[in-house]
């Protein structure tokens, strides 16, 4: 039985509905493996799939969403520009292809996968940015992607967007790595000031929570498993998390999650600190 959590929406700025937990793809091999794993989540319930151009499996997720028994308008589609791509064409040509990939005729989201190539992470590119977000806008407005946002903005990037005179289309989300342990207060809140909504990748820090002794005791309370607690905690916090998995079980038991946890908990989890981990946005 899929559990209503994951079948629950929020409401973009824009007025489109995204599920509340979205099946990531990141370092998923193309071919069968993302296939198989795509195929397993739709069947157990998951309706929002996330994928990326830099990931090379979008042609896989695309096949897997083709053969499936779900309609392809009940399925929440999001890939995203390669943060290399810094300009309007550019970006337009890199939109064409994932489509392509996809074999789609839109996508729910598209969004910027980051404010700078991948090798200068933390350069300053606000005007490239801006050019990027034209052409953003154009897709956006011809209708092939429903929502456009953003991936690994921090405030700054964020606000250097907000402040351009020539915006027309807001950004709608910004998917950073959180979990618990590691919530980028800053951006989140600047995200929300601003109706954009946050999805949250490695949202079970790529594993290392698993063998938290303070979730085990959380988790204990309320019977449940340390990624599902973990899941949980972001869910409540009014972010969408973005986890992976390979066996049918752990896809499945990351779709249990209609539990409240209690504030006392929760105020818990939000004090815990992981100095740790690969964190490639700073707050």
């Amino acid at each position: 039985m899929v559990m209503p959590t994951i079948t629950d929406t929020f409401d973009l700025n824009n007025g489109l509905r995204m599920p509340k937990v979205g099946f990531g793809t990141w370092q998923t091999r193309p071919g069968q493996e993302t296939y198989d794993a795509i195929s397993k989540a739709l069947k157990a319930g998951y309706r929002f799939i996330d994928t990326a151009a830099a990931y090379g499996n979008e042609a896989s997720v695309g096949e897997a969403i083709a053969d499936s028994d779900v309609a392809r308008e009940d399925i929440f589609v999001q890939t995203k520009l390669p943060g290399e791509t810094k300009d309007y064409e550019g970006t337009l040509a890199d939109f064409d292809r994932s489509l392509a990939e996809l074999k789609l005729d839109y996508v729910d989201s598209y969004i910027i996968h980051a404010p700078w190539p991948w090798n200068q992470m933390g350069a300053n590119y606000d005007t490239e940015n801006r050019d990027v977000w034209r052409a953003m806008q154009a897709i956006y407005h011809g209708g092939r992607a429903k929502a456009v946002g953003l991936s690994n903005f921090n405030s700054h990037d964020i606000e250097n967007l907000l402040s351009w005179d020539g915006l027309t289309v807001k950004p709608t989300v910004d998917q950073i790595q959180y979990y618990v342990g590691h919530t980028q207060a800053s951006i989140v809140e600047t995200a929300k000031a601003n109706q954009i909504l946050v999805q949250a990748y490695s949202p079970l820090a790529t594993g290392g929570l698993v063998d938290s002794p303070e979730l085990e005791r959380v988790a204990s309370n309320y019977g449940v498993s340390i990624p599902q607690l973990a899941l949980r905690f972001i869910v409540q916090n009014d972010i969408a998390p973005l986890p992976k998995a390979r066996s049918m079980a752990h896809v499945e038991a990351n779709t249990q999650l209609d539990f409240a946890i209690n504030a006392k908990d929760m105020a818990f989890l939000s004090r815990l600190n992981d100095a740790n981990g690969w964190h490639p946005v700073g707050d």
